[in-house]
């Protein structure tokens, strides 16, 4: 694959490399999935990357009560509060419809 490596685009040495490349993907997608991660985890992550704190959610998801009953795994997510948190914090929903571990 090294030799490869930097071929001229159409050439055939591209197409042996995208082949190659593809069937990597396809094999490590089959032997190595990733799972999504949790949707706290993932809200939290969202939360340090932006730089925000527990009370900049409070229009998101309302009351500090409730946003600690989220963020400890004790409520589950409605589905209001999943399109805020995908509207707000651009996370995928995906993510968020997921069931709380």
């Amino acid at each position: 694959m090294k030799q490869l490596w930097g071929a001229n685009d159409g050439s055939p040495k591209a197409e042996k490399l995208d082949i190659l490349a593809t069937l990597i993907d396809v094999y490590e997608t089959a032997r190595y999935p990733i799972d999504l991660p949790d949707p706290i985890d993932a809200i939290l992550f969202q939360m340090e990357q932006q730089g925000l704190m527990r009370k900049d959610l409070e229009p998101i998801l309302g009351s500090r009560g409730r946003i600690a009953e989220i963020l400890n795994g004790k409520r589950a997510l409605s589905l209001e509060m999943i399109r805020r948190l995908h509207g707000h914090l651009g996370i995928p929903l995906d993510i968020l419809i997921q069931p709380i571990r």
